[in-house]
């Protein structure tokens, strides 16, 4: 399974339920990567999208603890044991989780693969990701050069799991 996220010196992926800043080619690696597969949310970053809907050209699973939680064309689950259940159905290197911080934190023990934009800037911010370079089952196995947008500079890192996953809770 992946996750994809934009983080900046701190570790930190948003403010306020927005992201930290909108980098064009930070969501075209988004697009190329998760158009076609299945991707992980929360309610809350879901909220976040325009008018609230899912990403088009994609299973949308939701994770909500709202037992009453329903939106058109996703798939909702209300615990992390439903999720893993339902992701047994797809094909887990086609699975990417987006977030949100709690989302992150609950899905990382089921990863294999990180896709993270790293941005060279210090941001105001109320959530986090875990920082992959203080793990010692992550280690990078690809980065691109490094890239501006204006004044930001940025990077494109991969990051995969070579320790021992987490046992299975089913």
């Amino acid at each position: 399974m992946n996750l994809i996220v934009a983080v900046d010196n701190h570790w930190a992926i948003g403010n306020k339920g927005n992201l930290l800043v909108r980098i064009p080619n930070d969501h075209k690696f988004f697009r190329e990567e998760t158009t076609g597969k299945t991707v992980v949310l929360g309610r809350k970053t879901l909220e976040t999208f325009p008018q609230g809907m899912p990403l088009k050209n994609r299973t949308n699973i939701i994770l909500s603890s709202d037992p009453d939680y329903r939106v058109k064309d996703a798939i909702i689950v209300h615990s992390i044991e439903e999720l893993l259940r339902e992701l047994e159905k797809y094909e887990s290197g086609d699975v990417y989780i987006i977030g949100g911080e709690s989302v992150y934190r609950q899905m990382l023990p089921y990863c294999d693969v990180a896709h993270v934009t790293k941005i060279d800037h210090r941001y105001e911010a109320d959530s986090y990701f875990p920082n992959l370079d203080r793990m010692d089952e992550w280690e990078i196995t690809a980065d691109s050069e490094e890239q501006t947008y204006f004044d930001i500079a940025y990077q494109f890192v991969k990051y995969e799991r070579t320790g021992r996953r987490v046992p299975d809770p089913r």
